[in-house]
Formats: C-alpha cells, sequence, structure tokens
C-alpha cells in the first residue's frame, strides 16, 4: 500500500490541467478544508475530488462480493472510507461549499464532460464577473 498515490494521480492532473487550459485557477489539496478537496476554488466556494473506484466504493455492493482475500481488513477499510465521504461532503456543505466528486473512470473516458460540468457551475455562481 505505500505505492498507492495519495495525491497528483494520473486523473488529478488530466484534470487539472484541463481546467488551467480553461483559464479555471485553483489551489490543490488544500488543507484548510475538510478532506483536503483534491482541487479547491475559494471564490467560487468549489471543492473537488478524484475519487478512485476501489478505494471509495464505486459499485460497492457488487464489489464487496468479489473480494478475494483479506477481506476482514478491506471491506472496514472501504466502507469507512465511504463513510468519511459523506462526512466530509456535509462538513463542506454546512461551509457553504458545492462539492463535486468525480471517480477516475469518468476522468479517463470522458474529461471533458467533467470540466463543463466544473465550468456550468462556475458560470452559473452568484456575482461571476470572469
Amino acid at each position: 500500500m505505500s505505492k498507492i498515490r495519495g495525491k497528483n494521480s494520473k486523473p488529478e492532473v488530466m484534470l487539472r490541467k484541463a481546467l488551467w487550459k480553461e483559464n479555471v485557477r485553483f489551489r490543490i489539496n488544500t488543507k484548510q478544508l475538510p478532506g483536503k478537496p483534491d482541487i479547491s476554488i475559494k471564490k467560487y466556494q468549489l471543492a473537488i475530488f478524484v475519487d478512485g473506484e476501489f478505494w471509495h466504493g464505486y459499485q460497492w455492493p457488487e464489489k464487496k462480493q468479489q473480494l478475494k482475500s483479506n477481506k476482514d481488513f478491506w471491506i472496514p477499510k472501504i466502507e469507512r472510507n465511504m463513510q468519511r465521504d459523506r462526512e466530509v461532503n456535509h462538513q463542506l456543505q454546512e461551509m457553504d461549499f458545492t462539492v463535486f466528486r468525480f471517480w477516475t473512470h469518468e476522468i479517463k473516458n470522458n474529461l471533458q464532460s467533467c470540466v463543463n460540468d466544473i465550468l456550468s457551475y462556475i458560470e452559473t455562481f452568484p456575482n461571476h464577473y470572469d
């Protein structure tokens, strides 16, 4: 597990480069916000997370059944990650932040759609004057 990247994964970098190309400026891994969002834009009260399918429980009911080894470790770990994601979302929403969570496969397979979702939010943000 020491080889697992916690930040600067390929999908994160892909999304950041695409946003930068659209002249969207941001901070990465902001420690002042709950959950240290992968990308944050305080001006638009926006927190963006790029979630790995395995670590954050994509299609968890099916995947849980497919685990072959060390189930006693992985099931509670991944379920705790999912619970933490919900808690972080709630904390950020209490701070009036909008939370976007993208799965890595969404970014890899349809990057422009993810970028368009973010740009649409920014364009409709109150007091948007860029």
